[in-house]
């Protein structure tokens, strides 16, 4: 759909991975007007930049966002690809307003609601969505000596393959899902040891994405009900048993260890005073919220979130914010778990809108 620049919309989404889709799918049902920023040249979101052999831990048909399911996969679960090419087809089906390679550089108050600024060029809106997600943001930890350190150092955003770490020494230091699928290819090549702040927690086997949010949303609807959810242990945080990590464990090697005290020239110093020399740190320590465009309004917190009741900015109400976590919707960073916050979203900018009409 072709867009017309420096107009004004109802809302403006900031966004064009799987939340800000999302959203679109609704607003296209609402009847206001709407358009997409998108920062990346093609479709896919963050997809586009996991590593090869990333895949869901859920089948399609618990990996769909709003209206349309994900097409099932012959084999196992849905890997990056099968990702973006669903949302490609996703978007192309709903014939969504989206404006590409277009970096939201700041959020402006004006007049009538917020303007949206991209290197000269704006946008005007009654209401934005912001969706930017956290792919963007990764988080590396400070270690002492840290700059010292000669070796390679890659966070997992920009991880691809493990082929380049062949026959080296790796630390992989994360104890999260990424960090275990990580570890569990790479030791497959290297000599690698994985670091974990505690001991990981590993889900049974027949545990999925699927059955996480399950258990997330009973949990939820146990705490708005006031009383204590009866449920099994296991979060979405913890680790799900794909199948690589499956061959990691079967190999022995599905081990972890405590961090190392300080980095050195050549390798890092354990709490026993033991070095070890290595050659590159993969760091799987995750993201924090992409929201550098919304600084200008003087929002974002020391904690690098934004203060928000129900999704809409405590300070700013005609600000939204969709998929950086629970804090803006349970799950609302996943797949399956987006389709509900931004039905909820949508219905509040939606009577906004009417009120102030």
């Amino acid at each position: 759909m072709v867009v017309n620049q420096n107009s004004t919309f109802d809302v403006v989404v900031i966004g064009g991975g799987q939340s800000a889709l999302t959203v679109a799918y609704f607003l296209r049902r609402s009847g206001l007007s709407y358009v997409l920023l998108d920062a990346e040249a093609a479709p896919g979101g963050a997809w586009r930049h996991g590593w090869d052999s990333l895949r869901l831990f859920s089948p399609s048909a618990w990996s769909s966002i709003a209206g349309w399911p994900m097409p099932a996969v012959s084999e196992g679960t849905p890997g990056r690809d099968d990702v973006i090419d669903y949302l490609t087809l996703y978007e192309r089906r709903y014939d969504f307003p989206i404006i590409r390679s277009t970096r939201v550089n700041r959020v402006e108050k004006i007049e009538d609601g917020l303007r949206v600024v991209s290197e000269g060029r704006a946008w005007d809106a009654k209401a934005v969505i912001s969706a930017t997600g956290t792919w963007s943001h990764p988080v590396i930890p400070t270690y002492p000596g840290q700059e010292l350190f000669r070796g390679q150092q890659i966070h997992s955003a920009h991880y691809v393959e493990p082929s380049e770490f062949e026959g080296k020494t790796v630390l992989v230091v994360g104890g999260g899902n990424s960090g275990a699928q990580i570890y569990a290819e790479v030791s497959k090549v290297a000599h690698t040891t994985w670091v974990t702040q505690q001991v990981p927690k590993f889900l049974p086997d027949a545990v999925d994405g699927r059955v996480l949010f399950e258990r997330a949303s009973d949990r939820l609807k146990a705490q708005q009900d006031g009383v204590q959810p009866q449920q099994p242990e296991g979060g979405l945080g913890d680790i799900v048993m794909v199948p690589p990590v499956k061959e990691a464990r079967e190999r022995g090697v599905l081990n972890a260890v405590r961090p190392f005290t300080h980095f050195t020239s050549t390798g890092v110093v354990w709490p026993s005073g033991v070095e070890t020399t290595i050659d590159a740190v993969i760091w799987c320590t995750g993201f924090s919220p992409a929201l550098d465009h919304l600084s200008n309004l003087g929002i974002v917190g020391d904690d690098g979130k934004v203060a928000v009741n129900e999704n809409r900015s405590v300070a700013s109400p005609n600000l939204w914010l969709v998929g950086y976590g629970d804090w803006t919707g349970l799950a609302s960073a996943t797949l399956i778990g987006v389709t509900r916050t931004a039905r909820d979203v949508v219905k509040q900018v939606e009577s906004y809108l009417t009120d102030t009409a």
